[in-house]
């Protein structure tokens, strides 16, 4: 399903209008190189453990979306998708909706609970980055040498299209400049009043506990950290088991 959102198509994984307005809603934000797809079967599984509803989106530039209309992003681009995620949340009339994200969309779970408190019931993040660390810089750099010794470019134009190099150029130009280095959305964080759990692989190639630590201690609202150990940036697609359980345990605890 396609709709339009601040003046773009943006492209979802279902109709809202098929909820079950008895069941509570699970919205998946994806990373800086995700999509709907790249979700694969975990919202499904995690929404028929947990009977709730899911809905995931390709956001601006990303999947099956409209293309990037900017060629440059500032330090501020996450807080904007949060607020266009607001935007999203009223459209579809989703209210007390549990947000799952990862990464980048870790980030702008945390952004949209602080901004949007009363539409959101509880925020579950993966890999979430609040501050910009030299390990992120260092994984940023491989990738980038990735993309252009292997073959990770043309696993990524399976789910982008033509679209890829921007989606690519973007974030590595953004998160590599030297005036990101001081990025840091920790002001945000005494503004999420929602419980959130915080999930990070231990051998997170993007990020320290750090970051965990960071958000756990500065959020308002109760905030549970699940540390995993011989775990990366991915920790739905490592060990899905592990993380429906926890989150579905998190979705029970908030929806009662």
């Amino acid at each position: 399903m396609d709709l339009t959102i601040d003046n773009q198509r943006i492209h979802f994984s279902c109709d809202p209008k098929t909820f079950s307005k008895e069941k509570n809603s699970v919205l998946f934000l994806h990373d800086s190189l995700g999509c709907v797809e790249l979700w694969r079967d975990f919202p499904k599984e995690l929404a028929s453990f947990a009977n709730c509803n899911a809905i995931a989106y390709d956001r601006q530039g990303y999947g099956k979306s409209a293309p990037f209309t900017v060629n440059h992003r500032d330090n501020n681009y996450l807080q904007k998708e949060a607020e266009i995620l607001g935007q999203i949340l009223e459209k579809l009339n989703l209210n007390k909706v549990i947000l799952f994200g990862h990464s980048d969309g870790g980030s702008i779970a945390l952004l949209a609970a602080a901004l949007f408190p009363e539409k959101i019931l509880g925020i579950i993040t993966e890999g979430a980055h609040v501050f910009v660390e030299k390990v992120t810089i260092r994984g940023i750099k491989e990738a980038k040498k990735a993309y252009n010794v292997t073959n990770l470019r043309e696993r990524l134009t399976k789910y982008h299209g033509d679209k890829t190099d921007d989606v690519f150029r973007l974030w590595t130009e953004t998160w590599l400049s030297s005036s990101y280095r001081s990025w840091n959305i920790e002001e945000y964080l005494p503004l999420v009043k929602c419980p959130s759990l915080i999930i990070q692989g231990e051998k997170d190639e993007y990020g320290t506990l750090d970051q965990v630590t960071s958000i756990v201690s500065k959020s308002t609202g109760k905030s549970t950290a699940l540390l995993i150990k011989d775990v990366g940036h991915t920790p739905h697609k490592e060990i899905p088991e592990l993380i429906i359980e926890n989150s579905l345990k998190f979705i029970n605890s908030v929806s009662s």
